[in-house]
């Protein structure tokens, strides 16, 4: 069994030179000593809040969001709002490595919460990586496309997963979202 770790910056480039990992686009300069820096892409899912009573979980309604797409003059999501969003950055991962997104310092200081369930990638994951939106404050934030909005770091597998994510039979209801 090979030993698990936590990809260091130099290892994340290689992998990304070798086509091991794909992000796209990419942008050396996102690299930090053991995560990529993503960016926020431009699309957004608002929950229809005033439209439903409550959300079912043995009959989850269909059309509860909106897609808004924000351009230059950006997204604002209000006090206590939720809302999807997603990254800028399409990423792919090989069978023998996982991932996990977490948001950054700086944002989650002001308020802003990145992920609330959903961080992990496994291994064979290949999409771009949705963004569970939480204003905290009692202010709007105001959010542009291509913001540093996440990390991701990655830690290798101690081999290659035998049903990596997307293999048929797992079902796999995100493989290949944009």
């Amino acid at each position: 069994m090979a030993p698990t770790s936590v990809l260091s910056d130099g290892t994340i480039r290689e992998l990304v030179d070798a086509g091991r990992i794909k992000i796209d686009p990419w942008d050396p300069a996102l690299v930090q000593p053991a995560s990529v820096d993503l960016r926020l892409g431009d699309s957004f899912r608002v929950f229809h809040n005033h439209r439903i009573t409550a959300i079912d979980l043995r009959e989850p309604p269909t059309n509860l969001t909106e897609e808004v797409v924000a351009g230059q003059e950006g997204f604002v999501i209000h006090p206590g709002e939720f809302c999807l969003g997603r990254t800028l950055e399409w990423v792919e991962l090989p069978d023998d490595v996982v991932a996990r997104i977490e948001g950054k310092s700086s944002l989650g200081r002001l308020g802003l919460i990145v992920h609330a369930t959903a961080g992990f990638c496994d291994p064979g994951w290949k999409g771009t990586l949705t963004l569970e939106l939480n204003n905290l404050t009692r202010v709007p934030i105001k959010l542009y496309p291509g913001l540093l909005i996440a990390q991701l770091s990655f830690m290798s597998l101690d081999r290659a997963a035998e049903r990596p994510y997307g293999s048929t039979d797992l079902g796999s209801h995100y493989q290949g979202q944009v």
